[in-house]
């Protein structure tokens, strides 16, 4: 039983390979409102730390979108119950919270995580999809989807990390 309790708990390679994602970055942020027109540029900071003793990585991000102040809060981590990448995030876009499972692919340079949220026009459930790509240097690109009507995947969000030089 307590084997299984500090396996539960405690840091291990989950939590490792999730790393890359501390720091300090410049956020280059594409919403799209359309899918058949360009997306709008906006850019932002955001910070990166370790907390609750190495389990979660917390993100910070600060921008303007469309003009107006935008703060981002989200939480990453790995289940070691479940074996299984989560996340939850909030923003100050919504009053509603994402919540996201998934998994890192094996050469741990990609994840895809999904998740349901509510759509803001009918108010139903609507499938949600965050797809992490990883680059050697620690930038990383996050993309967001969302289910359209007929339930075709399409990109709503990018954002481009790029870690800032020390």
């Amino acid at each position: 039983i307590v084997k299984a309790m500090d396996n539960a708990m405690d840091p291990g390679e989950g939590q490792k390979r999730l790393e890359f994602l501390v720091g300090n970055f410049d956020v280059k942020i594409l919403v799209w409102l359309d899918p058949f027109n360009p997306p709008i540029e906006s850019r932002g900071v955001a910070v990166h730390t370790w907390v609750l003793g190495h389990r979660y990585v917390q993100t910070m991000l600060s921008a303007f979108i469309m003009g107006e102040p935008f703060n981002a809060i989200g939480y990453g981590g790995f289940d070691n119950v479940q074996q299984k990448s989560v996340a939850s995030y909030m923003d100050s876009g919504s009053t509603g919270m994402e919540w996201y499972t998934g998994a890192m692919d094996p050469d741990g340079k990609s994840a895809k995580m999904t998740g349901t949220t509510y759509n803001e026009f009918t108010g139903k459930p609507t499938n949600i999809e965050r797809r992490l790509s990883i680059t050697p240097d620690g930038d990383h690109l996050t993309n967001l989807w969302e289910a359209d009507p007929s339930g075709e995947m399409i990109k709503i969000i990018e954002l481009q990390y790029t870690r800032k030089k020390s």
